[in-house]
Formats: structure tokens, sequence, C-alpha cells
């Protein structure tokens, strides 16, 4: 499957790649936990009040919905970081109390951006392409570190920087 560039930013570009099955799992698993807990516990012997059973219900149905809703978001996110995304929603699925959600936001890469030159995709903070050496980030001539745009000065050698140093530029 062909990676694309995510070009929305803060949380509406993160819930945006959540895949539709995910939030349709999420409303089934909220809707079976009021079930669960406005129907099945009603039924018990020493069943607890109505007030109590549903607020248990609208609690069990978020944490089952946010969980569900995890899944997913790890399933693309982890192809999008260029992870195995079966490995890591297994992770997540299998390891309990939610520590291998916990691992994957420890361990997940940087996302990946692609080459403007040929397209690959490349980790950031990358100043040359691995494909195919098109400059990618601004460099310092004398020593290559990466340097912003806006330095007059390498800020590890010292080297004044000039218009030679944009992206592109090599």
């Amino acid at each position: 499957m062909e990676l694309k560039n995510e070009t929305k930013v803060g949380l509406s570009g993160e819930v945006s790649i959540i895949p539709v099955w995910a939030w349709i799992l999420a409303v089934i698993g909220f809707a079976v936990m009021q079930v669960v807990c406005n129907v099945v516990l009603a039924r018990q012997h020493d069943a607890p009040p109505p007030v109590v059973r549903a607020l248990l219900g609208l609690l069990a149905g978020a944490v089952a919905a946010c969980y569900l809703l995890l899944i997913g978001y790890i399933t693309r996110d982890a192809r999008r970081r260029g992870m195995s995304p079966v490995l890591w929603t297994f992770v997540a699925i299998l390891v309990p109390n939610a520590l291998g959600i916990i691992l994957y936001f420890i361990l997940r890469q940087p996302i990946r951006s692609a080459c403007p030159q040929c397209g690959s995709f490349v980790q950031s903070g990358f100043n040359f392409c691995p494909h195919c050496s098109h400059k990618l980030s601004p460099s310092c001539p004398k020593c290559q570190h990466m340097v912003t745009a806006t330095d007059v000065y390498c800020p590890y050698c010292g080297t004044p920087l000039t218009a030679a140093v944009t992206p592109g530029a090599g």
C-alpha cells in the first residue's frame, strides 16, 4: 500500500487516520457494554442500583470504545511510520493492561516524509535522500551537520553560511 504525506496537523490530523472499521467497532463495543451493565447486571440477585449501573455502563463503554479506537490508530500510525502494522496491532491487543499500547507510543519511529525528487520515503532528520542523494535539509558546507535556514554561522564548526545551504541546492 502506498503511503501519502499527512498534511493535517494537530488532533484533527491524528483522529482522521483512525480507520472506519475502528469507529464501527468502538460504537459496537460501547453498545455492548451498555447492554451488559444495564440488562445483564440488572438480572443479578444483588444488582447495583439503576444509577450505578448506568454510570458503570457509560464508563465501561467509554473505556472499550477508547481501547478499540487506539487499536485502529496504532494500525494506521504504524504503517505511516514505516513500522509493521500487523506486529504492533498484535502487541497492542495481546500485551495485557494496555502495556502494549504504551510500548508502541514509547518505541514508535518518527513520521517519514517523501523526497521531493524521487518520491521515496525517508526518515525525518535526514540531510540527504538515501535513494537519490537529493539534499533534503540545509547543512553546513564544511562539516555537513544539519543547520536551520535562519542560521548565519554553523553552530558546530563556525563556518559562515551562505545561500548555498538551502535544501534542493545540492
